[in-house]
């Protein structure tokens, strides 16, 4: 039996003037990549700020894992397994590589994830080993953060978000601002992710969205105007002219 990990039903979000989401149903399985596109300001980053907690919902319910969090709090969402990554890079710069992931950690387990508990930390966990690892950052594991380039940044956001046994990750435009280069590792990371961690990935880029994704969910002006496989997106003659500005082989 396939297993509904995060279901929202009747979601709308407005602000003053604005509706940014209006009467959005989806629902996400175990291990599903999914792909959210649409043009800008058509509800993407709102969309994954009320699913994380940190925007209210107008209406509507948001339930994860079985449990309704729809006025949850962040802490609680966070620790049924959703993480999350954003547009910018988001990371404590003056701390090393390695603090940054054993304090994620920390953060989860604890109330008290000081830097004096990382260091105690750090010296027996295997675990933030196998993250960067996992991530490909093995070499910088001692460098202070702020001295990343902005590529490895997002190879440690990654490994942020994977370093609590995740169960559901968004990712926030992953490869905004990469090189050809960097972009190409940040895909062969989310394709190399485990299958039974859910996968919703906002992304401009559509060749990293497609090549990423197995079902895409086209958002125009806060609304759900398609889904489907990348090949069924590609082809609909709505979001052609839409969004993707007219037939592909034009």
């Amino acid at each position: 039996m396939t297993e509904v990990v995060l279901s929202l039903r009747g979601v709308s979000k407005w602000f003053v003037g604005l509706h940014a989401l209006t009467d959005i149903n989806m629902d996400c399985v175990k291990g599903e990549r999914i792909a959210i596109i649409s043009a800008n300001g058509a509800g993407k980053t709102t969309l994954f700020n009320v699913i994380t907690g940190e925007r209210p919902v107008t209406s509507g319910k948001i339930i994860l894992f079985g449990e309704d969090v729809t006025k949850k709090s962040i802490r609680r969402r966070v620790f049924l397994g959703l993480r999350r990554t954003y547009q910018s890079t988001s990371v404590f710069d003056k701390l090393t590589a390695k603090q940054n992931i054993a304090l994620s950690i920390l953060g989860l387990t604890s109330n008290f994830g000081i830097l004096s508990n990382a260091n105690k930390f750090i010296a027996r966990c295997d675990l933030i080993n196998e993250v960067f690892e996992s991530v490909d950052l093995q070499n910088r594991i001692n460098s202070v953060a702020g001295g990343l380039s902005h590529g490895e940044k997002r190879q440690l956001e990654i490994g942020l978000s994977i370093s609590c046994v995740p169960r559901i990750i968004l990712f926030d435009e992953p490869a905004a601002g990469l090189s050809p280069k960097e972009r190409e590792l940040v895909v062969n990371l989310l394709k190399s992710m485990p299958y039974d961690i859910t996968i919703l990935l906002v992304e401009h880029d559509m060749e990293v969205a497609l090549s990423v994704a197995k079902r895409v969910i086209v958002l125009h002006e806060g609304r759900i105007i398609a889904t489907g496989l990348p090949e069924e997106i590609t082809a609909n003659k709505m979001v052609q002219d839409i969004y993707l500005g007219g037939k592909l082989d034009e």
